[in-house]
């Protein structure tokens, strides 16, 4: 009887502990939700720049805290700046942008190149759906001023969530700094807890995570960097207005995902309509290379940072893209990198178990 009591208080024990624990973790969470996001931008923003921090600091007479100023403003420089300055740039052109809406009713497009049109099979296809949309009874011009004007009007009146967006970026690279400036002791803690958790092999999961953070980092910002710095030469050369503008608010959109063409082909098409069709067909090709490159480009730098299966990190970007939005290009490789090396160490494992059984049987 003096037994089953005190299983009983032991359980009830246990269960009350549980209980307190997921409340704990429950408000934690609620509290920390309007921060979450932000807080993971930025650990993964430090943990992708974290020896590249150290170099600097080295170079700056192993000051932290220049180390720390200097990597910040970086980080407004790449973030907040070019965002700022398309945003603005289109609020204080919104007048002209709706000019220039309206008076589309009264153009028309170019006939194609004659070289284009004399493409053997293909070009005569071309021309006439080309002929036809240019020519059509209702014409392009009368489509896509409503399309325009809904669009101008909507990003206007989100006026507010943008600059929502500005601020989660501000916190963001605050909270990196704070991260910064107290890295090692963050590293500590994250692998005591590891070694708490797991033993000695949660400590190589969690290097694992931090190589594979690196990787998609270098593969997602290089990629996004190399194909803004390429399509703002396209437009530079090309002739396009506002080109540096324009390759800020490529470098964005790439660092989201949604790729360069959301720039690139407004400004293909409205080089043909101005007349100018060499430099449209030149920014035409700049625009089908630039915007296709980077599903090789992208694979092969993540591989250099997380030395993992390219299909694993491959899966891992698509799905949590999908799965959990922009954040999800972290996420996703991150988990099944992890899950992948844990579930190789424990097939290891039970492949190593029948061996060492032998050898103890024949001691």
């Amino acid at each position: 009887m003096t037994m089953n009591r005190a299983s009983t208080s032991d359980l009830t024990r246990i269960t009350l502990q549980v209980l307190c624990i997921g409340i704990l973790i429950a408000a934690t969470f609620w509290i920390m939700r309007p921060f979450l996001l932000s807080l993971i931008w930025a650990v993964m923003i430090v943990v992708a720049t974290w020896p590249f921090m150290l170099k600097v600091e080295g170079w700056l007479w192993k000051k932290r805290g220049l180390a720390v100023s200097a990597m910040t403003i970086v980080m407004l420089i790449l973030f907040i700046v070019p965002f700022s300055l398309a945003i603005v740039a289109i609020i204080e052109n919104a007048d002209d942008i709706t000019a220039w809406v309206k008076s589309i009713q009264t153009q028309t497009l170019p006939t194609l190149p004659g070289w284009l049109s004399g493409l053997p099979v293909v070009g005569p296809k071309l021309t006439a759906a080309w002929e036809s949309i240019r020519t059509g009874p209702e014409g392009v011009s009368a489509r896509l001023v409503p399309y325009a004007g809904k669009l101008l009007t909507w990003f206007l009146s989100q006026a507010g969530s943008v600059g929502i967006i500005a601020v989660q970026l501000l916190l963001t690279v605050i909270i990196a700094a704070i991260c910064y400036a107290n890295g090692e002791t963050a590293s500590t803690g994250v692998l005591r807890f590891a070694r708490r958790l797991g033993g000695y092999r949660s400590e190589e999961a969690v290097d694992l995570a931090a190589r594979t953070i690196r990787g998609v980092a270098l593969g997602v910002v290089g990629t996004a960097l190399i194909q803004s710095l390429l399509g703002g030469i396209g437009l530079a050369v090309t002739g396009v207005p506002a080109a540096a503008i324009l390759t800020a608010v490529m470098f964005m959109l790439c660092i989201a995902q949604l790729g360069p063409g959301l720039v690139l082909i407004p400004s293909v098409i409205w080089l043909y309509w101005s007349g100018q069709t060499i430099w449209g067909t030149v920014l035409l090709v700049v625009t089908i290379f630039v915007s296709t490159f980077d599903n090789f480009l992208r694979p092969i730098l993540i591989k250099k940072g997380a030395d993992l299966p390219l299909l694993l990190i491959f899966a891992g970007v698509i799905g949590g893209l999908v799965a959990f939005g922009i954040v999800g290009l972290f996420i996703g490789p991150v988990v099944l990198a992890v899950t992948f090396r844990l579930v190789g160490v424990w097939v290891a494992d039970v492949e190593s178990s029948p061996a060492s059984e032998t050898a103890g049987e024949e001691g």
